[in-house]
Protein backbone atom coordinates (compact mmCIF):
# COMPACT_ATOMS: atom_id res chain seq x y z
CA UNK A 1 0.00 0.00 0.00
CA UNK A 2 1.84 3.04 -1.46
CA UNK A 3 1.43 6.49 0.67
CA UNK A 4 1.45 9.63 -1.29
CA UNK A 5 2.06 13.10 -0.20
CA UNK A 6 1.39 16.10 -2.54
CA UNK A 7 3.20 19.21 -1.37
CA UNK A 8 1.94 21.88 -3.54
CA UNK A 9 2.71 25.72 -4.29
CA UNK A 10 -0.12 28.69 -3.37
CA UNK A 11 -0.82 29.26 -7.31
CA UNK A 12 -1.73 25.81 -8.19
CA UNK A 13 -4.96 25.56 -8.78
CA UNK A 14 -7.59 23.38 -7.62
CA UNK A 15 -8.47 21.63 -10.43
CA UNK A 16 -5.06 20.55 -10.91
CA UNK A 17 -5.03 19.18 -7.52
CA UNK A 18 -8.32 17.70 -8.18
CA UNK A 19 -7.06 16.10 -11.24
CA UNK A 20 -3.93 14.91 -9.70
CA UNK A 21 -6.56 13.21 -6.63
CA UNK A 22 -8.00 11.44 -9.45
CA UNK A 23 -5.17 9.80 -11.41
CA UNK A 24 -2.40 9.49 -8.93
CA UNK A 25 -4.05 6.18 -7.59
CA UNK A 26 -3.84 4.07 -10.57
CA UNK A 27 -0.52 5.74 -11.60
CA UNK A 28 1.23 4.81 -8.61
CA UNK A 29 -0.11 1.91 -8.21
CA UNK A 30 1.13 0.47 -12.26
CA UNK A 31 4.57 2.37 -10.64
CA UNK A 32 4.90 0.13 -7.76
CA UNK A 33 3.26 -2.89 -9.24
CA UNK A 34 5.77 -5.76 -8.48
CA UNK A 35 5.21 -9.86 -8.19
CA UNK A 36 5.13 -9.25 -4.18
CA UNK A 37 2.00 -6.76 -4.61
CA UNK A 38 0.46 -7.59 -8.00
CA UNK A 39 -2.09 -4.80 -9.43
CA UNK A 40 -4.49 -6.01 -10.94
CA UNK A 41 -6.33 -2.68 -11.54
CA UNK A 42 -9.12 -2.94 -9.04
CA UNK A 43 -8.54 -0.52 -6.36
CA UNK A 44 -9.95 -1.06 -3.17
CA UNK A 45 -10.26 1.89 0.14
CA UNK A 46 -6.60 1.83 1.59
CA UNK A 47 -4.96 0.36 -1.58
CA UNK A 48 -3.33 3.91 -2.29
CA UNK A 49 -3.32 6.67 1.02
CA UNK A 50 -2.83 10.41 -0.13
CA UNK A 51 -2.39 13.26 1.67
CA UNK A 52 -2.30 16.99 0.14
CA UNK A 53 -0.45 19.77 1.80
CA UNK A 54 0.37 23.43 0.74
CA UNK A 55 2.96 24.78 1.19
CA UNK A 56 3.51 27.18 4.38
CA UNK A 57 5.14 30.00 4.93
CA UNK A 58 8.27 29.41 5.96
CA UNK A 59 8.47 26.27 3.64
CA UNK A 60 11.04 26.46 0.81
CA UNK A 61 10.26 24.37 -2.66
CA UNK A 62 11.69 25.48 -6.54
CA UNK A 63 8.80 23.27 -7.50
CA UNK A 64 5.10 23.69 -7.87
CA UNK A 65 4.28 20.44 -6.82
CA UNK A 66 6.53 17.43 -5.74
CA UNK A 67 4.70 14.42 -5.01
CA UNK A 68 6.47 11.76 -2.19
CA UNK A 69 5.53 7.97 -2.65
CA UNK A 70 6.33 6.01 -0.06
CA UNK A 71 5.67 1.74 -0.47
CA UNK A 72 7.37 -1.49 0.71
CA UNK A 73 10.81 -2.05 0.07
CA UNK A 74 11.14 -5.62 -2.26
CA UNK A 75 13.98 -6.11 -4.18
CA UNK A 76 11.76 -6.46 -7.67
CA UNK A 77 10.86 -3.18 -6.83
CA UNK A 78 14.29 -1.95 -6.38
CA UNK A 79 16.32 -2.92 -8.68
CA UNK A 80 14.44 -0.57 -11.28
CA UNK A 81 13.55 2.11 -9.03
CA UNK A 82 14.46 4.69 -11.40
CA UNK A 83 13.01 3.57 -14.28
CA UNK A 84 9.63 3.33 -12.12
CA UNK A 85 9.80 6.76 -10.85
CA UNK A 86 10.86 8.57 -14.41
CA UNK A 87 7.81 6.55 -15.71
CA UNK A 88 5.80 7.57 -13.01
CA UNK A 89 6.42 11.48 -13.50
CA UNK A 90 5.98 10.83 -17.12
CA UNK A 91 2.41 9.60 -16.80
CA UNK A 92 1.52 12.07 -14.05
CA UNK A 93 2.78 14.85 -17.13
CA UNK A 94 0.63 13.22 -19.31
CA UNK A 95 -2.43 12.65 -17.40
CA UNK A 96 -2.48 16.27 -15.61
CA UNK A 97 -0.27 18.80 -17.71
CA UNK A 98 1.67 19.49 -15.26
CA UNK A 99 5.04 20.72 -15.87
CA UNK A 100 7.14 21.95 -13.16
CA UNK A 101 6.86 19.23 -10.47
CA UNK A 102 8.93 16.35 -9.25
CA UNK A 103 8.34 12.61 -7.96
CA UNK A 104 10.19 11.09 -5.40
CA UNK A 105 10.02 7.48 -4.52
CA UNK A 106 10.71 5.99 -1.21
CA UNK A 107 10.76 1.79 -0.54
CA UNK A 108 11.76 1.46 3.04
CA UNK A 109 11.94 -1.63 4.91
CA UNK A 110 8.37 -1.48 6.69
CA UNK A 111 5.12 -3.15 7.71
CA UNK A 112 1.25 -2.29 7.16
CA UNK A 113 -1.50 -3.62 9.25
CA UNK A 114 -5.26 -2.63 8.34
CA UNK A 115 -8.18 -3.70 9.69
CA UNK A 116 -11.53 -5.11 7.25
Amino acid sequence: MPLVEITYAPHVAETTLRELGSVLPHLVSQAVECPEEPYDGNLQPGDVEMRFRGLGPLDRCGLDVVIEVRSKWFESRAVNRQERVDRLHESIGAATGLLDFGVYLSLPVAAWSQGD
